[in-house]
């Protein structure tokens, strides 16, 4: 898997600017916190790292609290989300932040967050319940963007991201996709599609409807087509 690098990143939230992200992610992170009428209640404790960064906080983690802690919340480096940019750890502003295991409640403005997130493509990436499927454990103040209308149906089923994929790659395909309705007058029609041995496959988007291919990194791609429809 190739990773972006720092060039491609902006500030997750203006007030801090160290701290990075991919950039329509963090301008939708910026918008959840307007949304909520978040002053600075709310703070970013991790967003993109390098390898050079994964692995220091992966050794300092090991030395300082043993494998058995450093494997539960900590990515070996080359498999943390952190390294795509697309991974943010939030906190509830406080004078003491643990930046390996942040405090971010489910009540207050971190609640009203963690309800919010979904309708910008947001998740809870490691919920409580879900370890065996993830590798990882509960993480409550680490969010993941997987873009709309899947955060929106993954909290809907209550299905971790290993899961969503699952879904999709057991029951759909171009012709029988899952029909997502939106609106009263739009529609979003979300297909697997297998890649076979890398090789491209050429779809047909002649209709001029919107679209986009999400890659899975794992040898397929989702197809998200938005299309008008009228329900009775």
């Amino acid at each position: 898997m190739k990773f972006p690098c720092m060039k491609d990143m902006q500030p997750a939230i203006k007030e801090q600017p160290e701290i990075q992200m991919n950039e329509q992610a963090a301008n939708l992170l910026q918008l959840i916190l307007a949304k909520i009428h978040c002053k600075n209640e709310i703070v970013a404790v991790s967003g993109f790292r390098t390898q050079e960064e994964q692995e220091k906080i992966w050794n300092d983690t090991l030395a300082k609290s043993g494998l058995d802690f450093t494997k539960k919340y900590v990515a070996v480096p080359r498999h943390s989300e952190h390294q795509t940019g697309l991974a943010i750890d939030l906190a509830e502003n406080k004078e003491q932040i643990d930046y390996i295991c942040p405090h971010f409640p489910y009540t207050g403005i971190c609640g009203e967050f963690r309800a919010t997130a979904p309708r910008f493509g947001f998740v809870e990436r490691y919920v409580s319940g879900k370890e065996q499927i993830t590798g990882i454990g509960a993480e409550p103040w680490h969010f993941r963007y997987v873009g709309y209308p899947h955060s929106v149906i993954m909290a809907e089923k209550d299905m971790a991201l290993e899961e969503y994929i699952c879904f999709l790659k057991e029951t759909t395909d171009l012709r029988h996709p899952y029909i997502y309705n939106s609106s009263k007058a739009d529609k979003i029609e979300i297909s697997y599609v297998f890649l076979d041995g890398g090789h491209s496959i050429k779809l047909d988007v002649s209709e001029m409807s919107p679209y986009m291919i999400s890659g899975t990194n794992e040898g397929g791609a989702i197809l998200s087509r938005w299309r008008e429809y009228y329900a009775s």
